[in-house]
């Protein structure tokens, strides 16, 4: 009997030592698990936050793009600059004030001058 029981304790102490391997495994399993979803978080979160200091960098810069472009509207659309460019580029007078273009190239003729000289006039009369 004694030899029976000390063999009954061998199988229940190979059978719990066993049981605890593979506990112990099992565990390790879980905690490598844990360690790289660990390091994938602590690397998408640093991914993360350089990805949001670019993208607030594009943001101020199209707000500062924004605003520039919003004193252009308001400086192209006051009344003096739209003067300036009617003057410059459409060589267009005011009420009082009368228009000369003088033309350096000879190969044209007088006649066309003088038609150039009315078209431009009926455009400050038109407006």
């Amino acid at each position: 009997m004694a030899e029976e029981n000390t063999q009954i304790i061998r199988n229940t102490k190979s059978k719990s030592g066993f049981y605890y391997s593979f506990l112990t495994i099992v565990l390790l399993f879980c905690l490598i698990q844990i360690g790289f979803g660990a390091i994938l978080n602590i690397s998408k979160t640093i991914s993360y936050y350089s990805k949001i200091s670019t993208l607030t960098k594009i943001r101020d810069a199209a707000e500062t793009h924004n605003q520039n472009l919003k004193q252009d509207i308001k400086m192209f659309s006051s009344m003096s600059s739209l003067e300036g460019i009617a003057r410059n580029n459409l060589k267009m007078a005011g009420e009082d004030e009368v228009l000369i273009l003088i033309n350096n190239n000879q190969q044209q003729n007088p006649g066309k001058k003088k038609t150039k000289r009315k078209h431009t006039e009926s455009k400050c009369k038109k407006q």
